[in-house]
């Protein structure tokens, strides 16, 4: 059986530009899909083809098994929700959510209805008569939900709209749109540059990377299972160093270095032959005092580095840590401050450890 939305080998041109490299999307009815991935690497030019804004040179975009590719905008049972709101200056709040109802020619009692409905289920009941130049960012951001959702769309398009948002109030407003979206059981299809965002709100995560689907995996698949050094960097693990391994068996052996022990961990399925890559995340690792020189002796289940402290701060919470490991800088975190100078030992355990052939 056929997903609710599917893009099928999508290449989208801009000019002889190749924008989107041949991209396979499923996306089943009711879930929350985040596109994530740095500027320019084609997540909202996909979201713009899905909603029929940039149509592909090649491929299909299927929804509930029907072909929707030539099809323009507003045919698709889609509503968008822009990243800077799109609402109209002089209108209302009520006349700006009720305006695509109004677009269909519905009655004017079924859209004040359907207006009064949305407003109470986004909390805006008194603001009615208001004008989107008196309302905060945050309560502009409901406003373009609420148009959106107006119209009962089969899929709901997010376009990073809530990159306009100050810190504080973009907490507070993904949590209500994700609510939202699981009462409602709408299929969405989110646009962020956050990774955190895409963590707490989506179901699945897609990774694009210069147009590609690096990876594809709920929250947790692609933060601890991550598929590719680039991925594993993107969600976080951005320390690096480069090491001698071999997969022998069910059993990766990581040779003794001059910055590091040597050390057996669990393969999980990786085949590493020579030079690899090899990532963490500052906040999973054990700092300590260095105990004389680095061992040669192999520590089961867990990578030692050693390195010397040159900067420290408090960030909140843990210490921060830039330590020189050899020629590279790692940035580890700890419960206690390690001071300038201090050499130290850096434990990683194997769960905590992402290695990868170097390219």
């Amino acid at each position: 059986m056929s997903a609710f939305l599917e893009v099928v080998n999508a290449h989208v041109l801009y000019g002889q530009h190749e924008v989107l490299k041949g991209v396979n999307l499923a996306v089943e009815k009711g879930e929350f899909v985040a596109l994530l991935g740095s500027s320019g690497c084609g997540k909202t030019t996909l979201l713009r083809s899905i909603a029929g804004f940039n149509p592909p040179a090649s491929g299909a975009i299927r929804v509930n098994g029907h072909d929707v590719t030539g099809l323009p905008p507003d045919k698709r049972g889609m509503a968008l929700v822009f990243q800077s709101y799109a609402l109209w200056p002089h209108m209302t709040v009520d006349q700006n959510i009720g305006y695509g109802l109004k677009l269909r020619r519905m009655p004017k009692a079924a859209i004040e209805a359907r207006v009064a409905e949305i407003k109470r289920m986004l909390g805006m009941d008194t603001l009615g008569a208001r004008k989107p130049a008196n309302l905060s960012g945050g309560q502009r951001q409901r406003v373009a939900l609420g148009r959106a959702l107006a119209i009962e769309p089969d899929i709901l398009l997010l376009d990073e709209p809530l990159s306009n948002l100050d810190a504080r109030i973009r907490l507070t407003v993904r949590h209500e749109i994700s609510a939202l979206q699981r009462r409602l059981g709408i299929t969405a299809v989110h646009v962020t540059h956050d990774r955190e965002e895409a963590m707490v709100m989506a179901d699945r995560i897609v990774i694009l990377n210069n147009g590609e689907i690096a990876q594809v995996g709920t929250p947790e698949d692609v933060y601890n299972r991550p598929a590719s050094d680039f991925v594993a960097a993107f969600m976080g693990a951005e320390n690096l160093v480069e090491l001698p391994a071999e997969t022998k068996g069910d059993r990766v052996e990581i040779a003794a270095g001059p910055f590091n022990s040597a050390a057996v961990v669990s393969s999980r399925g990786r085949l590493l032959s020579g030079l690899s890559n090899a990532r963490f995340r500052g906040e999973s690792v054990e700092l300590s005092d260095a105990q004389g020189a680095v061992s040669s002796v192999q520590d089961e289940g867990a990578l030692r580095l050693s390195g010397v402290v040159e900067q420290t701060s408090y960030p909140g919470g843990l210490w921060r840590h830039v330590i020189a490991v050899g020629p590279r800088h790692m940035i580890v975190d700890s419960p206690r401050s390690f001071e300038i100078g201090r050499r130290v030992s850096i434990r990683i355990p194997e769960e905590a450890l992402f290695l990868f052939p170097k390219q």
